[in-house]
């Protein structure tokens, strides 16, 4: 018996888009580690009107996954089922108010610093560090260099799984570290952030160590997805990871940086399922050798495909 492909039936029970629809999209070219299956139809709304006609009115048993700029996520080899949405053109616009900045959640983090830069508003230079959006930042209170997102969000604007819109301050978001409480079903759009006048100078130059901090010590030049766990309370995440003989670790085709072992590599030949079991390797040889459970902070989506495991190498 024959059966209508996957991909175009799904699309055809989707509802009237102004945005782009895709069927079989290949996901690895946004992921940052370059690898992964496809989107079983990968949806870029044109604006938020279109995303909230989405949400409204997709049907209730269609998954839905989001990803913004990928430079936090993992997409497994069996790819991701249901409709994928990404924040793109649309999202991305940076308008000064005052002091204040409106930002689309598809901005990149960089872009936004760079903005702030130009207006001679001080607060927002950490953001220069963080690889991403706006609206990954604002779905983990993302942060580097001894601040964080809630210290300069004033406001920020979400569409729920309904196509409802919702208007949130930090208290309603319950920001804690590289967490926020809002509603899963929540896709943040807009956020308004509060800069403070500073000169422009020693703004640049502020950016301009954090870029060289980066640089020295983190592998931005490699396919990589940022820090790969969380940091405990009171201990670094890298230094559990060292202790426990991990630094330099491989499997197929990934490897723990050597530069700075809470980071993940893909070396030209990994698959996910390699990053992701030398990252389960890493988490139980850190359990054995501290007690302590890493808690993975790089977002893995999708569904991984049965392979055997390749071996885990030093």
């Amino acid at each position: 018996m024959m059966t209508a492909p996957r991909q175009s039936h799904l699309i055809e029970r989707l509802p009237a888009l102004r945005g782009r629809l895709t069927a079989e999209a290949d996901l690895s070219r946004f992921s940052w580690f370059k690898v992964g299956g496809p989107a079983e139809v990968l949806f870029r709304p044109a604006d938020a009107d279109d995303l909230a006609t989405f949400l409204a009115q997709r049907p209730d048993d269609i998954p839905l996954t989001v990803i913004g700029a990928g430079s936090n996520l993992l997409v497994r080899d069996g790819g991701v089922p249901g409709v994928v949405v990404r924040l793109g053109r649309g999202f991305t616009d940076i308008r000064i108010e005052g002091h204040q900045l409106i930002v689309g959640s598809g901005a990149l983090d960089i872009n936004i610093a760079l903005a702030a830069q130009n207006e001679g508003l001080t607060g927002l230079e950490f953001l220069s560090g963080i690889p991403g959006t706006m609206g990954g930042a604002l779905r983990m209170n993302a942060g580097a260099y001894g601040r964080e997102l809630k210290d300069i969000l004033v406001s920020c604007t979400a569409i729920d799984g309904q196509g409802q819109r919702h208007d949130a301050t930090p208290d309603d978001l319950g920001f804690a570290y590289r967490h926020c409480a809002a509603p899963e079903d929540w896709l943040f759009t807009e956020a308004r952030l509060q800069g403070t006048p500073g000169d422009p100078s020693e703004i640049a130059a502020r950016m301009a160590e954090i870029k060289s901090a980066r640089v020295d010590s983190q592998p931005t030049g490699a396919r990589t997805g940022g820090s790969t766990f969380a940091n405990p309370a009171e201990i670094r995440a890298w230094e559990l990871i060292d202790r426990a003989g991990c630094r330099g670790l491989r499997r197929g085709g990934a490897m723990v940086s050597e530069q700075h072992c809470n980071f993940l590599i893909n070396c030209g030949t990994a698959t996910a399922a390699d990053l992701e079991g030398l990252g389960e390797e890493v988490r139980r040889r850190v359990r054995e050798t501290s007690g302590v459970s890493l808690h993975w902070e790089i977002r893995r989506i999708g569904n991984a495909q049965q392979t055997t495991p390749r071996e885990v190498t030093s």
